[in-house]
């Protein structure tokens, strides 16, 4: 490592919370698919920020929106009506076919304006004093105690105890839990149709379908996580598009202003009179600044064609991996995902492997201990995938 980087880290490990284990890598600068560190070495960046910068790194049409925007209006509070987080708001809902937006900062904000709304409803408008909200194993949902509880993965919660009532996990893909669980008690089933931190794991259409009919046969709502899926990120604008269901609240962030902090909660009218003025509130969300950038997001993603476009490039990725699986059986077990959400899982630990990538110039995660990450921008030229397994190969080889 050179001196710069040394002398960076040290300095971030004297003045931050050690609440990250991070690369051994500083980023200097970044542009489209490339990050660039202080040693002006170029890396393919397969993560995009954790799925947040779809469009890639620094665009210079939002770059230019960004500083447009500044000029005009940044923050006001929500006291005041705002053309930008209107906009922007009726083109989200046109896209989803949904009605109602709250903005916020975060996933884990959404999370927690949907696990009140489902709560706040169920005992205003279906007067049921019903608030439970139940989960599956495997699951991520944010860090606030109320998310990180509603989270299927015990090593987010340790030390945090006591967690917050009102929360249920079940098995994965066990139609027959989900039915147990779901009592008189639930308020929502909330789910992620394709896990990402629990190892890039999509639900089968059976079990989606199970999932949809035992909320609707209890009259519970159904809430979808596509805080990592949505944006076009599996190849469809939201990844409950595949299945063909009809969510009554769907959560998001990471992907919707390509890099700027912005959440959402989305519902239908019916369900949103569970809110009332002062029932739920944030400072920041949807500002003018992010509201701006975010509907400039959703052309670029529209006019571009990238919905299209992962899906096609994300079934050429997916294939190369399998090819891995089939050269290296003793190694991996299985390539798995949809669109531009994939996972390579090792048949033991792989932490090395996204080191070995990083020497190679790619940058990657693994998580759940054995599951390769690839999460890159929307607009990976196929060369990079190319270049991406060429380096795999190498890496497996060796």
């Amino acid at each position: 490592m050179s001196d710069q980087f040394n002398t960076l880290k040290a300095r971030t490990e004297r003045v931050l919370c050690s609440t990250y284990g991070r690369y051994p890598l500083g980023v200097a600068r970044a542009e489209g698919c490339r990050l660039t560190d202080f040693e002006g070495r170029e890396y393919v960046d397969l993560l995009a920020g954790i799925a947040v910068c779809n469009l890639g790194h620094c665009r210079p049409e939002l770059a230019r929106v960004m500083a447009e925007q500044a000029q005009k209006l940044v923050h006001v509070s929500n006291l005041f009506y705002q053309e930008e987080q209107v906009e922007f708001a009726e083109a989200l809902t046109s896209a989803m076919g949904l009605d109602k937006v709250f903005l916020c900062n975060s996933g884990a904000e959404a999370n927690e304006a949907a696990i009140k709304l489902a709560r706040r409803y169920m005992r205003t408008v279906k007067q049921r004093d019903a608030y439970e909200v139940v989960t599956l194993e495997g699951s991520f949902h944010g860090r606030t105690l109320a998310t990180l509880t509603a989270t299927g993965q015990g090593k987010v919660k340790e030390h945090f105890q006591p967690l917050p009532e009102g929360f249920v996990t079940v098995p994965w893909d066990d139609p027959a839990a989900l039915d147990d669980a779901v009592t008189g008690k639930t308020a929502a089933v909330l789910v992620e149709l394709v896990q990402g931190e629990g190892g890039v794991r999509p639900m089968s259409t059976e079990y989606v379908a199970a999932v949809e009919r035992i909320c609707r046969d209890k009259d519970v709502l159904l809430m979808v996580d596509e805080i990592q899926t949505g944006m076009g990120r599996t190849g469809n604008f939201m990844a409950y598009q595949h299945y063909g269901v009809s969510p009554d609240i769907v959560t998001l962030a990471k992907g919707l202003a390509n890099g700027l902090p912005m959440g959402a909660m989305v519902t239908t009218d019916e369900v949103a009179g569970g809110f009332a003025p002062g029932a739920h509130a944030t400072t920041f969300g949807g500002g003018g600044v992010v509201s701006a950038v975010a509907l400039e997001v959703l052309r670029i993603i529209q006019d571009d064609k990238l919905v299209q476009r992962t899906r096609t490039e994300g079934q050429y990725f997916l294939g190369k991996l399998h090819d891995l699986v089939d050269e290296f059986p003793d190694t991996l077990e299985e390539a798995r995902g949809v669109g531009l959400m994939l996972g390579l899982v090792f048949r033991e630990p792989a932490g090395w492997a996204w080191q070995a990538l990083l020497a190679h110039g790619f940058v990657a995660n693994c998580t759940q201990e054995r599951v390769l990450r690839f999460l890159p921008p929307l607009i990976l030229p196929r060369e990079d995938i190319d270049a991406t397994i060429d380096a795999l190969r190498d890496i497996l080889s060796a």
